[in-house]
């Protein structure tokens, strides 16, 4: 098959997956609800454009995952969660990272390889963390967080400290057998996790109903018992509605719980990935109908009747904020090599 047939048949099957659940029944947001929302998916967006500019010149790295498109999953999760919950997901992990309150400067320092960095420059894009925000990696191994995310979910219940560990992945690492191993302890023990997988229709670059035999993760529990549902992961208040019944599931000593946000990534898999398995009409449709924070915009807009010029304050307070980040990560020095003897294991 031809490379113009393929994209055709990968965006046959994403028009296929692209009816999401009804949103008649998710409550509506406050006024300050939806100004929070967007300006956090807004930093999140704005991020990432900036470090796929800084990655276009060389300014980043190894491997860089962008998030662009997604951005209402987490922000939506992070809105229905408490302080001490954690979160642990793959490598497209930056959205996750300022979702947790994480200064953009860090995050940004780390891209390229700062003393900065949160961790030293030494982690790049996949691997960074933060005990005091409860951020516990990017992870580059497919599948490998999900396993100790479930771990976290085992050490909150032993303490009894009443925290819910948040496990993102992919719809190409729920294929993984970590994951179903994991599920089963999970729900044999009663571990307060909620696995979060974000179907954004590609595994890299295959379509989900191409790599996949049930298309509908929300039902990979079902042999061991775990509630799931399926979310439209591109509309932030079906996300936090979601999120707050499964975050209390597993929180009230019930087990974990299996949340499917279907979203949408409108860049390539990675930096290097031009993406000629899907057509451009397939994303700019995704885009024109879709899109989490255009979504946003146009509720403060209409419905809470916001001026629009407090909302371009919003937008230039956040660009403001990602260009320092910028400007710090390109000029804070690079480690001292005596760093390449710390936080080795022998």
């Amino acid at each position: 098959m031809d490379a113009a047939k393929e994209a055709h048949r990968g965006s046959d099957e994403a028009r296929e997956m692209a009816a999401l659940p009804p949103a008649s029944n998710v409550p509506a947001f406050s006024r300050d609800e939806d100004l929070h929302a967007y300006r956090e998916m807004l930093l999140i967006r704005r991020f990432e454009e900036k470090a796929g500019q800084l990655y276009g010149m060389g300014l980043i790295g190894g491997f860089c995952h962008l998030y662009i498109g997604q951005e209402a999953v987490v922000i939506g999760v992070q809105m229905a969660s408490k302080d001490g919950d954690q979160v642990i997901t793959g490598y497209r992990d930056h959205g996750h990272m300022l979702a947790c309150g994480m200064e953009p400067k860090g995050v940004m320092a780390e891209l390229t390889g700062r003393k900065g960095g949160y961790s030293r420059g030494k982690g790049g894009s996949m691997h960074m963390f933060s005990r005091e925000k409860n951020f516990y990696g990017g992870h580059g191994i497919v599948g490998a967080q999900v396993s100790l995310g479930t771990g976290l979910g085992f050490a909150n219940k032993y303490r009894g400290d009443g925290a819910v560990s948040l496990t993102y992945m992919g719809d190409g690492a729920a294929n993984q057998g970590q994951v179903y191993e994991s599920f089963n302890m999970a729900q044999l023990w009663k571990l307060p996790v909620v696995y979060v997988i974000e179907n954004n229709r590609y595994a890299m670059g295959t379509s989900v109903s191409r790599a996949s035999a049930q298309t509908d993760f929300s039902k990979r529990g079902v042999s061991f018992g775990i509630p799931g549902e399926q979310v439209d992961g591109m509309d932030v208040r079906a996300v936090r509605e979601a999120a707050t019944r499964a975050i209390a599931h597993a929180r009230d000593g019930e087990g974990p719980y299996i949340l499917e946000m279907q979203t949408y990534r409108y860049r390539g898999h990675s930096m290097s990935d031009p993406a000629k398995y899907r057509t451009k009409d397939e994303v700019a449709r995704m885009r024109e109908e879709s899109d989490p924070i255009e979504q946003v915009r146009k509720r403060l807009l209409g419905a809470h009747k916001v001026p629009e010029d407090e909302i371009k304050a919003v937008d230039a307070k956040v660009r403001a904020i990602v260009n320092e980040s910028a400007d710090f990560a390109t000029s804070d020095p690079e480690p001292d090599p005596s760093e390449l003897w710390t936080d080795i294991l022998l």
